[in-house]
């Protein structure tokens, strides 16, 4: 059974796949591998991605976007269409196996898949959602994201943590990090209430990713990162104007 058969049947109903977005991988794409920090953890980068972003941008149009309170995600999210989640998952999970040394016996298995726009003013924000954040320390856990609008929007930070100088946090790391990050609020307060966009006292904003069209990021979920919210440009519900991305997070178990 293909990749796309098996994921398309964990997700979507026999109904759902038949209503088809006609979405197609460029096949003359060519990954940039980027090595970040003083870690020199691999980013995948790749442009170009799609022959073709209109398809994918009229269904977000059409997706009906909510607001989850379950995460601390500062804006409101849509269901991404089966075709684009199984032929970009054809097209990019080898090339995760071979980058990040994903062991063979793993495997690939879909957590989250969503459109995403920002629409959360800064006057509201969760001190949480004013620092940094990692997905989770799990060893095999990957952020796919991928750059749908043409208009100027935030990058995507990539931070370290200055009292520890971790870039990523392992299952090793996860305990002295949340206590490390702890004892900096109780001793200089909680961070202020806006997006954090640059470096500070407390995390050192260390490489930025453009926002560009159709370009798409691969990065394991435990390093700490941010959007670099653009407060003029970025807080906006619409998926014409806003800062459109198709979100997929996947784990290898």
């Amino acid at each position: 059974m293909s990749l796309f058969s098996i994921i398309a049947s964990r997700l979507w109903s026999e109904q759902d796949m038949m209503e088809a977005l006609n979405y197609q991988v460029n096949d003359a794409i060519r990954p940039e591998i980027i090595y970040l920090g003083l870690e020199k953890t691999p980013l995948i980068m790749i442009d170009n991605f799609a022959v073709d972003l209109s398809a994918l941008r009229r269904y977000a149009l059409q997706s009906n976007f909510m607001r989850e309170n379950q995460s601390y995600y500062p804006g409101q999210r849509a269901v991404l269409p089966k075709d684009y989640v199984a032929a970009s998952l054809n097209a990019l999970y080898q090339l995760i196996y071979e980058v990040y040394q994903v062991p063979e016996t793993l495997r690939l298995k879909p957590q989250m898949l969503f459109y995403a726009l920002i629409t959360q003013a800064e006057n509201s924000l969760h001190p949480l959602q004013c620092m940094p954040h990692f997905d989770t320390s799990a060893p095999y856990y990957f952020a796919l994201l991928h750059y749908l609008n043409d208009s100027s929007h935030g990058n995507t930070g990539f931070f370290r943590h200055k009292p520890t100088g971790f870039e990523r946090v392992t299952d090793q790391r996860r305990s002295e990090y949340f206590q490390s990050a702890q004892k900096f609020i109780d001793e200089q307060g909680a961070p202020p209430q806006r997006y954090q966009v640059q470096s500070n006292e407390h995390y050192e904003l260390y490489h930025q990713i453009p926002y560009q069209a159709n370009r798409l990021i691969i990065y394991p979920g435990n390093l700490l990162h941010s959007s670099l919210v653009d407060k003029t440009t970025d807080i906006d519900g619409s998926p014409v104007t806003g800062r459109l991305t198709a979100n997929m997070f996947i784990d290898f178990v």
